[in-house]
């Protein structure tokens, strides 16, 4: 028979074990995963995972797949077949509370016109049953000063960072960006830089698809390339390119050591121009 000081030892070893398996289970783990569109495969049996709290880049040209395997994950399209787990729940089981553990960024088809950032901010957390500083986060993406405005009346450059701002309203454990920064200006590309890195710097994971390189390379800690609806590689950016190198590719050195775009930045300066 155990006594209750041994018990108590036992219990409390494992919750720190339940805790540290936690930290080292990925957060989504997707298995053999198939989109049919009739008889089109837009996504051919892939499998990845995402470690808790990195930012998980997915590259490839249009038509990769990119978006429709977001979209599965984030449980908006059903899939063929193949296995989604997301912080331990099967999306096909616990999609409800998958759905509350998410944060998944809006295009600006989906705001209400209507309404301005504050209401709409208010909407969200009226939805995600949720209470949330209004101010504090609209100061988190440089937009206090447009809390009565509307998205209409919004740059492309504030509209990015506000369907940033209300991917985070419910707290999410996971945030999924979509092309973050196109058609955005150098200073409003870098301000989007700094508020990813800033999510991930409380913790949150961040799954994002770009066709920015720099981005890519910038942000993520790890890259899956994708074509034709395959994973072709999934590695760091330095891993890709060192093993690019590896096979003797070569390319002539620039001819400064800065790009156009830094030139441009010096010269104007990183500060937002909305």
């Amino acid at each position: 028979m155990f006594s209750d000081s041994n018990t108590q030892t036992t219990s409390k070893y494992l919750v720190l074990r339940k805790d540290e398996l936690e930290k080292i289970r990925p957060v989504i783990q997707v298995r053999n995963l198939v989109k049919n569109y009739g008889e089109v495969e837009a996504v051919k049996g892939i499998s990845f995972n995402v470690k808790r709290g990195e930012i998980f880049g997915i590259l490839g040209p249009n038509g990769a797949g990119k978006t429709t395997t977001l979209e599965i994950i984030e449980t908006i399209l059903p899939k063929t077949s193949g296995e989604v787990i997301i912080d331990g729940f099967d999306i096909d089981i616990y999609s409800n509370h998958v759905k509350k553990i998410i944060g998944v960024q809006l295009q600006h088809a989906g705001f209400l016109p209507h309404l301005t950032l504050y209401e709409l901010i208010s909407l969200f957390s009226d939805i995600y049953n949720t209470k949330i500083d209004a101010k504090k986060l609209l100061k988190s993406v440089n937009l206090w000063n447009k809390a009565n405005s509307t998205t209409d009346e919004l740059s492309s450059g504030q509209r990015q960072r506000f369907s940033v701002a209300l991917t985070l309203v419910s707290d999410p454990v996971i945030v999924f960006l979509d092309e973050p920064t196109t058609g955005l200006d150098p200073q409003a590309r870098h301000n989007l830089w700094d508020i990813i890195l800033g999510m991930k710097d409380k913790g949150k994971t961040i799954v994002m698809t770009t066709h920015y390189m720099d981005e890519a390379e910038t942000l993520c800690d790890r890259i899956a390339i994708m074509d034709s609806g395959r994973i072709i590689e999934i590695n760091t950016a330095q891993g890709f390119i060192e093993k690019l190198v590896a096979k003797g590719f070569s390319r002539p050195q620039p001819k400064f050591g800065a790009t156009l775009e830094d030139v441009f930045l010096d010269l104007t300066g990183k500060k937002l121009r909305d």
